[in-house]
């Protein structure tokens, strides 16, 4: 069981501090965090899903927040709507559709898929005229984003946290990656990948969030 105690304070704290600006992405959380859920709350966001979270990241929403200030811009609050489902709030994750994250995490994307498709990447040497050349790639680059984009291959993962740029950070639910947290740089052409510590050692939830409190407390010249 991670032990959450004094976590929430800590980050809180964070924004007190005049070096608050020296961590990345603080201008956009600016170390503030969601109420934390009720245990009924969770039960019923768990219920809607179809999963049982991981225990990490289970105890945070119950102890820490419901999202806010974290790695890089933040983790994305989670927050019920109106229609009764629950919804990850930012600008960059996708709409959650609770069938699919019940899927087993498949650990990136089909790579065989994506081999076949830049291998049809038109050139401009290949065509006589400019206009040809920008409507193949157009359509070939919407193929690319269909083969890249596809949501079987984030099932069973939550979006959890925009690092800019379109890189985004997952929580995998299920599956034998379940707990750890993988990185989506799918807009710079790269495959899913697991987050990994200075020493090379695989993240879970706890391990992702708090490295990063410990090194914002560093950055402000307020660590432990």
């Amino acid at each position: 069981m991670t032990d959450w105690t004094g976590v929430r304070e800590r980050v809180l704290a964070l924004a007190a501090g005049s070096s608050s600006d020296k961590v990345f992405g603080s201008m956009g959380h600016g170390f503030v965090l969601d109420a934390p859920l009720a245990a009924a709350e969770v039960a019923d966001l768990e219920a809607w899903l179809g999963i049982e979270l991981p225990e990490d990241y289970r105890s945070f929403l119950l102890h820490v927040g419901a999202g806010g200030a974290g790695p890089a811009y933040g983790i994305f609050p989670v927050r019920r709507m109106d229609s009764g489902g629950w919804r990850w709030i930012g600008d960059a994750p996708e709409e959650v559709e609770p069938g699919m994250v019940a899927e087993l995490f498949p650990g990136g994307a089909d790579p065989e898929a994506a081999v076949e498709i830049l291998a049809e990447q038109p050139f401009m040497e290949d065509f006589d005229d400019l206009a040809d050349f920008e409507a193949a790639l157009e359509v070939w680059e919407e193929r690319l984003a269909d083969v890249q984009y596809d949501p079987r291959f984030t099932a069973g993962a939550l979006c959890l946290c925009d690092e800019g740029c379109g890189l985004t950070a997952r929580l995998v639910v299920t599956g034998s990656e379940r707990g750890r947290i993988w990185r989506d740089p799918r807009s710079d052409g790269k495959d899913l990948h697991p987050v990994r510590d200075a020493s090379g050692s695989l993240l879970d939830f706890a391990g992702w969030y708090l490295g990063w409190l410990t090194a914002a407390e560093a950055a402000c010249g307020s660590d432990r």
